[in-house]
């Protein structure tokens, strides 16, 4: 039997098989990524729209195999789709690298969808920050990328001050107005993000943590978490330790 006739062969037999997802659901969804619109995708996770096997086509007989078909093209589609959003191409080609090889190494249905949930917030949460970066004042931008590079010391406003050669009032409300959030706020942001991506991915452990994310002590550090996550460090590491990879 030649393809031609094996294609109509297959044809007969999925006459009754469900219509795949419309265009405009998946183009809604890449869209959101590409445009930042982190509550849409929150939601579309949060629903595991992913994995739902109504509308989704079948690329392998094996589900699993099916499902890493089915995430790679995902990961495909929104990497061109932020790349003609203004993602500096390089950049997004290591990302969607960095993720299909994590998905590799995945070893259940569950894993892969975690694991897109991972990557979609991860593009979306760059192209948020790329929208914003437009119309972010230099000062803001500095002090951004100061606390990114200097993560684990501890930052003052004052520090950042003198770097961007503002004062500390003056820069305090020039970053409240445009980010919506006080600078100490977001410094302890940062690091709570830091401290989650070590909870889920290293062996640290709770002091070694606190010191390399300079807490002034491990219950500061645990106070901290807490309050902004919900859940103690011990509780997250046992709920997300390498869940995602």
């Amino acid at each position: 039997m030649n393809l031609q006739e094996e294609w109509f062969q297959s044809e007969l037999n999925k006459e009754d098989d469900p219509p795949h997802r419309s265009l405009e659901e998946e183009y809604s969804f890449y869209e959101a990524v590409s445009s930042g619109n982190m509550d849409f995708v929150q939601e579309n996770c949060k629903k595991n729209t992913f994995i739902n096997p109504e509308g989704m086509g079948v690329l392998s007989t094996n589900s699993l195999t099916n499902m890493r078909y089915h995430f790679v093209i995902t990961t495909a589609m929104i990497t061109r789709r932020c790349i003609e959003a203004g993602m500096e191409l390089e950049q997004a080609y290591r990302l969607s690298d960095f993720y299909i090889l994590k998905m590799d190494s995945c070893n259940s249905i569950q894993a892969i969808s975690q694991l897109h949930k991972d990557m979609s917030l991860d593009f979306t949460g760059r192209m948020l920050l790329l929208k914003k970066s437009s119309i972010i004042s230099k000062p803001v931008i500095l002090c951004m990328d100061f606390v990114y590079s200097h993560i684990s010391s501890r930052i003052t406003i004052k520090e950042l001050a003198e770097y961007t050669d503002l004062s500390p009032s003056y820069l305090s409300r020039l970053f409240k107005k445009e980010l919506g959030i006080s600078i100490s706020d977001y410094i302890s942001e940062k690091k709570i993000e830091k401290a989650e991506n070590l909870l889920k991915y290293s062996d640290f452990t709770f002091i070694e943590i606190a010191n390399y994310l300079a807490f002034s002590s491990q219950s500061h550090f645990i106070q901290t978490f807490k309050k902004a996550v919900g859940l103690t460090p011990k509780k997250y590491r046992d709920q997300h330790y390498r869940t995602s990879w």
